[in-house]
């Protein structure tokens, strides 16, 4: 049963206490990286066969492998993909950055150019947890960036076929190349490349904890998004909220996994009483009970607090990835909300909206890190560059200055470069 706790009867570590996973698969992870820069295609085959099942004699999903996966698939379930695709490229269109220029000063010119990744690496969680959902929200922003070529990475399951929605999904957000290959072993290749997989700028999408630590050790040979940690909702209700939505909303995210966190924080100590009533009514009808149990009564709770104010403080620590905001009004309260990866607003936006559906992208900092990172955006896949020009006239103007500059810091050889100029005159 899900924990009640109120806010001034119990210490703040135990309100904000959040589950902290254990990992001792560094080691683990380390050997399978130096593995396949040492081995490359090989070693991607054995893993395959060792932990899919799987006997491949060739990585890359074919055109014909993935028209077959299309037609496999409910026409039905196509069309709801293109509808939620198209809904995520006009959310994701909207954060494209402009490149800018500066010249408003006579002889200088200042600019940056927004550039993007030549190569991106997605990776799509496969088997018993394939996530067509994640390859739209993955792959969608990186084409809308620019990526020239979007690269996919997804474990096949024994017979050596590629989950067919997994597929679709790939098919219908334009990803470039599939290979299959899970695991840390296909990080690895995504960062260092193999005879088959190519290299990668950046690497996106969830995994298991050896993909995590995969992500986490390949970082700085290329960039990542964000080391995910088990999934997180947090539902911020007044009393008027009905008991049954919010247990229903909290095991939505409660069924994704054993280690995830469902937390309710309201000013109703009866909304309490009935959101937990609910929850032991609602959880053996799921046919992922097992682990929605498990996630509830180990890292579940319902926080209450004297005020709706209060309320959102304790939401604002905790930091949650998806944050519902099941209240009157809720757009009078969204600019106090400072830290949540998603919000979802008032009593009819279910969580599981921004899943699948609604556009925002559902790639979201875990762990309390929406206090200093951002859910995944067109951002991810481009960079910044920028550049300078001055005329003689203007560098005329500045040298001195700027010699003054570095010699205060005790750098002549830059106190040289910016006046030798105007010493040739």
């Amino acid at each position: 049963m899900i924990k009640i706790l109120n806010y001034n009867e119990v210490s703040n570590d135990e309100i904000f206490a959040r589950f902290e996973p254990t990992s001792s698969v560094e080691d683990i992870v380390a050997d399978i990286i130096a593995n396949v820069r040492k081995n490359g295609d090989k070693a991607l085959f054995e893993y395959t066969a060792r932990f899919d099942k799987a006997e491949l004699s060739a990585m890359q999903v074919t055109p014909d492998e993935i028209a077959e996966a299309v037609n496999a698939v409910e026409p039905e379930f196509i069309a709801i993909l293109e509808k939620a695709a198209k809904n995520i490229r006009k959310f994701h269109e909207a954060q494209k950055r402009q490149s800018f220029i500066i010249n408003d000063t006579d002889g200088v010119v200042m600019g940056q150019k927004i550039i993007p990744v030549d190569r991106a690496g997605l990776y799509g969680p496969g088997g018993t947890a394939a996530y067509p959902s994640t390859v739209l929200m993955d792959a969608i922003p990186a084409k809308i960036a620019g990526v020239r070529e979007v690269v996919m990475v997804t474990p096949p399951s024994a017979d050596g076929k590629v989950n067919p929605a997994i597929l679709a999904a790939a098919s219908v957000a334009g990803v470039d190349r599939i290979f299959k290959v899970g695991g840390a072993q296909a990080i690895a290749a995504l960062a260092y490349g193999t005879e088959s997989v190519p290299k990668v700028d950046k690497i996106v999408g969830p995994g298991n904890a050896f993909v995590a630590e995969a992500k986490k050790q390949v970082f700085g040979q290329v960039s990542i998004d964000m080391i995910a940690g088990p999934s997180e909702i947090l539902i911020v209700a007044d009393g008027r909220t009905n008991p049954k939505y919010a247990a229903a909303d909290l095991l939505s995210q409660a069924e994704h996994d054993k280690l995830a966190s469902a937390v309710l924080v309201t000013d109703s100590e009866a909304l309490a009483e009935a959101v937990s009533a609910e929850l032991e009514r609602q959880i053996p009808l799921l046919d992922r009970a097992e682990i929605a149990r498990a996630s509830i009564d180990n890292n579940g709770k319902i926080i209450v607090a004297d005020s709706l104010d209060v309320v959102i403080d304790i939401a604002n620590e905790i930091a949650p990835e998806h944050l519902e905001l099941c209240v009157d009004n809720p757009f009078d309260y969204l600019d106090k909300i400072r830290h949540a990866g998603s919000i979802f607003m008032g009593r009819n936006c279910p969580e599981a909206l921004g899943d699948y559906f609604a556009g925002p992208n559902h790639t979201l900092p875990t762990s309390g890190t929406a206090k200093f990172s951002s859910p995944l955006s067109v951002d991810d896949f481009v960079k910044k560059t920028q550049y300078t020009y001055f005329t003689a006239d203007a560098l005329k103007k500045v040298a001195y200055d700027v010699a003054a500059f570095a010699k205060k810091e005790g750098l002549t050889g830059h106190a040289k470069s910016a006046v030798i100029r105007l010493e040739e005159e």
